[in-house]
C-alpha cells in the first residue's frame, strides 16, 4: 500500500514533464509535492513547488524540442524514502538522459526530491 501511495505521487510528478500544455505543470505538481518541497537538482538545492515548476518548464523547453519523462523501474520504498529510475528522450532520437531519483514522502506527497541524472562510472583503479 506505502508502495503505490508513492508511486502515484512519482507518477503525478513525472506526468509534469509531459503535460500536453504549460498551463497543466502547476496543478500536477501540486497534486504531487508539498508546497515546501525541497528540490535537488543538478543545478543545486532549491524549495517550493514555484522552483520545481521553474525546472519542469525549463526541461520542457529543451533545444531539442519537448521531450518525455518516463518512470522505467519499480518504486522501490523502504520506510518514508522511494527511490525510482527515470529516463528522459527528446523527439526524433535527440540526447537522452537517464538517472536515479530519491523522494522523501510526508503525508503521501514529496516533500524532498533527489536528482541523480547520468550514470554512475566504474571504480577507478
Amino acid at each position: 500500500m506505502q508502495e503505490e501511495t508513492a508511486q502515484s505521487a512519482i507518477d503525478t510528478f513525472i506526468s509534469a514533464f509531459n503535460a500536453s500544455d504549460d498551463s497543466y505543470v502547476p496543478a500536477l505538481l501540486s497534486q504531487a509535492l508539498t508546497s515546501d518541497v525541497v528540490f535537488w537538482g543538478p543545478l543545486g538545492r532549491s524549495e517550493g513547488i514555484e522552483a520545481v515548476e521553474r525546472f519542469v518548464l525549463d526541461l520542457r523547453r529543451h533545444p531539442a524540442g519537448a521531450g518525455t519523462m518516463t518512470r522505467c523501474s519499480a518504486v522501490d520504498m523502504p520506510g518514508e524514502w522511494a527511490r525510482y529510475r527515470w529516463v528522459f528522450t527528446t523527439p526524433d532520437g535527440g540526447p537522452r538522459l537517464a538517472g536515479t531519483d530519491v523522494v522523501h514522502l510526508r503525508r503521501n506527497l514529496i516533500d524532498q526530491v533527489i536528482v541523480f541524472a547520468g550514470e554512475i562510472g566504474p571504480l577507478a583503479s
